[in-house]
């Protein structure tokens, strides 16, 4: 079972490679599934409605989230009855949303998605860890493929989430620091991990927001209002290859597209 997971899209660049580039990577990877973190898609913070469902035409499948979920109020009415937009499932008792869900692929196929969001550095939320335990253990009812987005800052929390998963779920992907690292593996109890599948968005910016906005918020440190830029657009995104009848994954592969279209 082949899944694609596409890192952090960042504004409307973003939106325009995945609606490209997603169909042709479908096509020549032989993609089951695709999931991609979807919460700086609109104008580089939080999402919307209308974006999330063209996310969805685009042939995304299942979108997951983090700390920047909520910075479009509209979303919210919205996140209560879509199963296919996951917020962090560390978030409190009482808040809108689902932070786990499963998909099933066109063969029948089912996979379980968890979304987490870490602490270090990050608002206060529930403890990731004891989190993920809770929500596998409720997953595993369903399917022996699990795979968890860890949206966090320290890459040290998303290491130590991979070294407490390993076995037990099928892949871990960390998000939110938006570059992409080198240190995709399969650790020794069959768990594909990555600590940063990195961003959909512009090179030639900072984390996706232009440049000199960037640059003078560092020399003055007075508040600036960030904007995405939109030059120089790469896809970023893993491909994973899990074994439906073990619940552990074969391999873990990189990817990192241009696409044409972005200047």
């Amino acid at each position: 079972m082949k899944i694609l997971f596409i890192g952090d899209i960042v504004g409307r660049g973003g939106r325009e490679a995945v609606r490209e580039l997603l169909p042709r990577i479908q096509r020549e990877e032989g993609i089951d599934l695709s999931v991609a973190n979807g919460e700086n898609a609109a104008g580089g913070t939080g999402i919307t409605p209308k974006i999330m469902n063209q996310l969805f035409f685009c042939g995304v499948d299942i979108i997951t989230s983090g700390n920047h979920l909520w910075d479009k109020k509209e979303i919210i009415p919205t996140i209560d009855k879509e199963r296919r937009l996951l917020r962090p499932a560390n978030y409190p008792p009482g808040v809108p949303g689902l932070g786990s869900t499963v998909a099933e692929t066109a063969s029948g196929l089912r996979i379980g998605i968890i979304n987490l969001s870490g602490r270090v550095f990050m608002p206060a939320l529930d403890c990731p860890f004891r989190t993920a335990e809770r929500e596998i253990e409720k997953l595993r009812k369903k399917t022996q493929l699990i795979l968890v987005d860890i949206h966090a800052e320290a890459t040290s929390e998303k290491i130590a989430m991979g070294w407490f998963l390993d076995g037990k779920v099928s892949a871990v992907v960390g998000t939110h620091t938006h570059v992409q690292t080198a240190d995709e593996r399969i650790m020794p109890q069959g768990t594909a991990y990555i600590t940063d599948v990195g961003m959909t968005g512009s090179a030639e910016s900072v984390i996706g927001v232009k440049t000199d906005l960037i640059l003078r918020r560092f020399l003055t440190q007075l508040p600036v209002r960030f904007e995405p830029a939109e030059e120089d657009i790469y896809l970023s995104a893993v491909v994973l290859d899990l074994n439906p009848s073990t619940g552990k994954a074969n391999s873990i592969e990189r990817v990192r597209m241009r696409w044409e279209g972005g200047g």
